[in-house]
């Protein structure tokens, strides 16, 4: 086998986007396997497209037909872990979209079984780990050179959506079909970023706004402290409502700080002594005179990096490594094991202002659920 044929679950925007990035030989190691899609009226839309590739309306007899060698779930945020499980069930590969489900306790089921398969490839579509910005942020943290995390900020607002966007699917923006608001639909890559650069807190106390500033049940607005156990804490702020959008991502360490602007721009200041070395050793004539507009290169050096972003370049390079994966071994980039952290984080907001305490992470599984459900209840209540 040289090139995996894929076959995609949900031939909707997602789905239609990576069939036209393998299509048009982005993807060098991959091939369209196979198209599926619960809408009959999918079908004419693919054969159009792709007259020679075969459509199925039942992603199980997609599995079965042996036109696929791997599978990406481009499908609502319930179904990916069953999917996941019934393809590497079939011994076909499995890569899930973005977040790896709802609730830890079904993305515990996934990754438990994927563990039974360990000769299949299992990844999760975490696109921005590809991204070389933060591969590099990445490095600097696990190289020290800003030493240990004492803060973590990141907001994140870019997310805006109007009312319109929310009214095109009845699932859309509902706990029973898609098991939250913006952070499980726009801002899960961040989540999955800031615990896999900075670690996973120990516990986080949260104000969420559900329906703050659109007509939906669910989170519109999130503003969230972390505790890292070790005394670092941070805040992590997102939304859907803010046309004018933040991305500001800022990590202080003991040896220096990170600021990255528009995931486009990174600014890395190193300290030429730890900051507690600093307090020890400098005078308040020496502190005054810095304040007054001294050389604040004698104590730190900056280095400013600028990113181009090419748009899918990060998509196709998680396909392309997933693929890779299968062919030659080559190690994944973002497992899909690691899909759990990020929804972990997710939940243990949500529990947070559900409750309104702070919680511990691992959250209560089972309680997490038991609150969702009431959501759930809740729900078909107002529609009723």
């Amino acid at each position: 086998m040289t090139k995996v044929r894929l076959g995609i679950i949900g031939f909707g925007t997602q789905g239609g986007a990576y069939a036209g990035f393998i299509q048009e030989g982005r993807v060098k190691n991959m091939e369209i396997g196979a198209l599926c899609d619960t809408d009959p009226a999918k079908r004419a839309v693919a054969n159009e497209k792709y007259p020679n590739i075969p459509f199925y309306e039942n992603y199980i007899d997609m599995l079965d037909s042996g036109d696929v060698d791997a599978v990406v779930t481009c499908v609502p945020h319930y179904l990916h872990p069953e999917m996941g499980i019934e393809s590497l069930k079939r011994d076909v590969h499995a890569l899930v979209e973005k977040p790896a489900g709802v609730y830890t306790k079904q993305v515990k089921e996934l990754n438990e079984f994927a563990e039974t398969k360990p000769e299949l490839t299992f990844g999760i579509m975490f696109n921005q780990r590809t991204n070389e910005l933060y591969q590099k942020v990445k490095k600097i943290i696990d190289n020290g050179d800003i030493g240990g995390i004492r803060r973590t900020n990141w907001i994140i607002t870019t997310w805006w959506r109007p009312q319109g966007y929310y009214d095109q699917s009845a699932w859309r923006a509902t706990w029973e079909g898609e098991g939250g608001g913006v952070l499980v639909n726009q801002a899960p890559h961040q989540l999955d970023l800031l615990q896999w650069i900075c670690g996973v807190p120990k516990k986080v106390y949260s104000n969420v706004k559900y329906g703050y500033q659109r007509d939906i049940a669910v989170e519109d607005e999130v503003t969230t402290m972390l505790d890292y156990g070790n005394g670092a804490t941070g805040v992590f702020v997102t939304c859907t409502h803010d046309v004018l959008g933040t991305d500001r991502f800022e990590i202080l360490g003991d040896k220096g700080k990170i600021v990255v602007d528009d995931s486009k721009k990174v600014t890395i200041k190193r300290l030429k002594q730890p900051e507690s070395e600093l307090s020890d050793k400098m005078s308040m004539q020496d502190m005054a005179k810095l304040s007054a507009g001294g050389n604040m290169g004698e104590i730190y050096d900056e280095e400013v990096i600028e990113f181009e972003s090419v748009w899918g370049a990060q998509h196709t390079a998680v396909m392309e490594n997933f693929a890779g994966n299968i062919l030659d071994d080559e190690p994944l980039l973002a497992p899909g094991s690691d899909g759990i952290h990020g929804v972990a984080l997710a939940n243990a907001i949500h529990l947070s202002s559900w409750l309104g305490k702070e919680v511990e992470l691992p959250v209560d599984e089972d309680l997490y659920l038991a609150e969702l459900n009431k959501k759930i209840a809740e729900e078909k209540q107002m529609d009723n």
